[in-house]
């Protein structure tokens, strides 16, 4: 091998899931009735995200908390208790009506971000590949040339995929929806770098 060269290729995406944080969060003068209310608020969250056609699969548990919160330690003010959520809304023209039932639950309701991703980046990857491709065999082109030998055959091919960040948009602990499509998905970079070896010819 006589060439090595690095190529990059991009392809902007359209992403199609939101991943939305949400829970509810209550507290209360005794750990049981804060961990009693907690689950009751929850049940409330899950039976208005199943109404609104959202699959049970789509609903994942991230965090249960419940702990006690200090006036003057040791002195004991309240218990608070926490139950968080995970949901994945499929049909993003539907998200801000989603986070508006979510909202709706009550006032023990929280909203903690939302993170977008494409469900499947294979077509947009494969284009990113060729571009990848194609800008690392301009370049060692390039470098045959400024080196006067003709270019020979490829003998390495490596590929680093670098996955797009999953940015959490933060939202008001108390939500107020009061505007329509107030979520923008916006579009992702997905990015393949390809290795490239070459031999002389």
């Amino acid at each position: 091998m006589d060439i090595t060269v690095i190529g990059q290729g991009s392809v902007l995406a359209a992403p199609d899931i939101l991943r939305l944080h949400a829970g509810v969060e209550v507290r209360r003068t005794s750990a049981a009735e804060a961990f009693a209310a907690v689950r009751a608020a929850a049940a409330r969250l899950a039976e208005a995200l199943r109404r609104e056609g959202i699959a049970a699969d789509d609903v994942t548990t991230v965090e249960l908390s419940l702990g006690p919160e200090y006036a003057n330690y040791p002195e004991v003010a309240a218990y608070r208790a926490v139950q968080g959520v995970e949901v994945v809304v499929r049909d993003l023209s539907r998200a801000d009506h989603v986070i508006d039932t979510v909202a709706g639950v009550g006032e023990e309701a929280r909203l903690n971000g939302v993170a977008f991703e494409r469900s499947d980046p294979a077509a947009a990857l494969a284009e990113a590949r060729v571009r990848a491709f194609r800008d690392a065999a301009a370049k060692a082109a390039q470098y045959a040339e400024l080196a006067g030998r003709p270019l020979g055959r490829v003998t390495e091919v490596s590929e680093d995929f670098t996955a797009p960040p999953r940015p959490m948009a933060r939202m008001a602990a108390n939500f107020a929806a009061d505007s329509e499509a107030s979520i923008s998905p916006g579009r992702q970079s997905l990015t393949v770098t390809v290795r490239l070896g070459y031999d002389f010819a």
